[in-house]
């Protein structure tokens, strides 16, 4: 009778798992690339209801889930997820505003624009002073044009610039594209830290931010460290899920609470419909900080 019982809410488990459609937030710590974290996430899911994904079938995925916008590895805070037919609503999360708090270092460049690369420059930065560094933010806000990182999420012939200049090759920078920036603000500065809360649009990077920063204030500057507040209407102290919580009974109320916050419920219905397109299954979208 235990094992019938047993047995009984596992199959229930599954069939709520398996039910789920939407979209929540969890928490991305510092350290696991956002693919990691996601597929750290499915596990979890997956072990509580029973299942298990073959591997020799992965175009008939048991789970589908998929995240709206990666965060650097070394970067922490908001991961939007989409689960089941929400997966297909992702791209509003790519595409839509998002909020970061960063801790640059002045004096200090690194090859990978953070904390995490090696050491390609100092420079002096005693001769900059608060009301400089916030007159040099002023030109970063509104409609500009952004060279995104070498090492970074974005492709060439179907391979990440990082993973190709991890393996040694030569990579050009991408050109200069266009993003909007909506605020900066200069929460602290104690040189040679500082700390700014950014809000901006998608495929910004807050590492070029930082870099040419430096660069224009005649020093060179990186992240130091990088948390993001906001993505969407999702924010880091309302809405993301701990580790802790990653239940499928969890995700099902935050999914229900999430609700109201979008102007249209997405509902089955709208689910099925979306034009946008969603992060594939366990894999990263474009980098954005």
């Amino acid at each position: 009778m235990a094992g019938s019982a047993v047995s009984c809410a596992t199959v229930q488990k599954a069939a709520k798992l398996q039910s789920l459609n939407g979209l929540f937030a969890i928490y991305k710590k510092a350290g696991p690339t956002s693919a990691d974290v996601l597929n750290t996430l499915k596990e979890k899911l997956l072990q509580e209801a029973g299942l298990k994904q073959n591997p020799k079938k992965r175009k008939r995925h048991i789970l589908k889930v998929g995240h709206g916008g990666t965060l650097d590895n070394s970067a922490s805070g908001v991961l939007v997820v989409g689960i089941g037919k929400g997966t297909k609503m992702l791209g509003n999360m790519l595409s839509g505003s998002k909020k970061y708090t960063t801790v640059g270092e002045l004096g200090k460049a690194t090859d990978t624009l953070d904390a995490t690369g090696t050491g390609t420059e100092e420079k002096a930065y005693d001769h900059i002073t608060k009301e400089e560094f916030e007159e040099s933010l002023k030109k970063y806000i509104g409609n500009i044009m952004q060279v995104p990182p070498l090492y970074s999420a974005l492709k060439k012939n179907g391979q990440r610039l990082s993973v190709l200049l991890k393996k040694g090759h030569a990579v050009e920078a991408k050109p200069a594209r266009p993003v909007t920036v909506y605020s900066i603000s200069l929460q602290e500065f104690k040189p040679p830290l500082f700390t700014l809360d950014v809000e901006c649009g998608g495929g910004f990077y807050i590492r070029s931010l930082v870099n040419d920063v430096g660069k224009d204030l005649s020093t060179c500057a990186h992240v130091k460290d990088l948390i993001r507040t906001k993505q969407g209407p999702f924010t880091l102290q309302e809405h993301v899920l701990h580790e802790d919580k990653w239940t499928i009974d969890a995700i099902a109320q935050s999914i229900q609470d999430c609700m109201c916050l979008f102007p249209t419920e997405p509902d089955s219905k709208r689910l099925k419909t979306d034009s946008d397109q969603p992060s594939k299954d366990s894999q990263a979208v474009e980098e954005e900080s």
